[in-house]
């Protein structure tokens, strides 16, 4: 069936008001879940929701393409929604690597006393002052902050106390025995060999492209595993936790929702590789498996960033 000159619409359907159910009763076990301490079972119903949905949603689109229903004008909007997610996702990051920035560079020195210096000189103003003296006294700012403001005042009465052991850097020569970095060999491997996948795929070499990109799929999964190992460290033998003040509130925000899109990226390749040993892609229609790659390359470079600002520079 020829589609040039067209644009496919397809039939009503019914997935956008199931997807919007799940995403609300996501929502409401997602809060209820952590406000209230309830349990997860409201959110994994739809969680079960969407992945429901999503299946369906997205085998209606891969058998609308096999049968050659998308147009080069609907194929080319499906590349302008995936920039746009993957530009939503880099402003997502730019948003938690700024608040560490903020957290790190300005509040942390404010509250450790150089807000007590005013703006145009050298000369203490009276609130800034107050505030150093008075709020936080003792307090040191270094980063990561081992003891936090609260418990720079309040001592062992303190709600929040800073971890026993940071994530630190132990120096190249020590990186062998350094989760982190495993993690960091692991993550750009992967790179390296869906890269590979891509392009046996362009030249028409199924297996290698199969080969390869299970490999990519491998790798992903075992990067989880070393991540859950990482925070099994962090939580038992570091103290490192999510109530280690604003260090470990920091810490498991970025890398753990970094590790929730890790999960993403390896459920889409997983798929794109079930299609790809089912036959699925040709050298000049392979949009589904290169948007999977694009993504994951997204992933990787934040990993960089999060290796440099989160690793090698605490």
């Amino acid at each position: 069936m020829s589609t040039e000159g067209t644009y496919y619409v397809p039939d009503q359907s019914k997935l956008p008001i199931f997807a919007a159910t799940g995403m609300g009763v996501m929502a409401y076990g997602a809060a209820s879940w952590v406000l209230e301490g309830g349990t997860a079972t409201i959110f994994l119903i739809g969680a079960l929701i969407m992945a429901a949905v999503l299946y369906k949603w997205w085998s209606i689109v891969i058998d609308e393409n096999m049968r050659g229903l998308a147009s080069p004008q609907l194929k080319h909007s499906y590349v302008l929604g995936m920039l746009w997610f993957i530009f939503s996702e880099v402003m997502f990051f730019a948003c938690f690597f700024g608040a560490l920035f903020y957290v790190r560079v300005l509040v942390n020195s404010w509250i450790g006393g150089e807000a007590a210096v005013g703006w145009f000189d050298d000369t203490p103003t009276d609130a800034a002052a107050a505030n150093a003296v008075h709020l936080w006294p003792g307090y040191e700012a270094t980063w990561p902050p081992m003891i936090t403001p609260d418990q720079a005042v309040n001592g062992d009465a303190a709600q929040f106390k800073g971890p026993d052991q940071a994530m630190n850097n132990p120096g190249i020569l020590n990186w062998g025995s350094w989760l982190p970095f495993w993690n960091t060999a692991v993550l750009l491997t992967s790179s390296f060999t869906v890269h590979i996948a891509h392009v046996a795929l362009k030249d028409g070499n199924r297996k290698k492209f199969n080969r390869w990109l299970g490999v990519t799929v491998a790798l992903g999964i075992f990067f989880l595993f070393l991540q859950a190992e990482e925070y099994i460290h962090a939580y038992q033998e570091l103290g490192l936790t999510l109530e280690s003040g604003i260090y470990g509130t920091t810490f498991f925000m970025l890398t753990g929702f970094h590790g929730m899109h890790v999960t993403l990226g390896t459920v889409m390749l997983l798929i794109q590789w079930l299609r790809g040993l089912k036959g699925h892609f040709t050298e000049d229609d392979q949009f589904g498996f290169e948007a999977a790659s694009w993504y994951w390359h997204f992933v990787d470079v934040v990993w960089v960033g999060l290796f440099i600002f989160v690793y090698i520079l605490t």
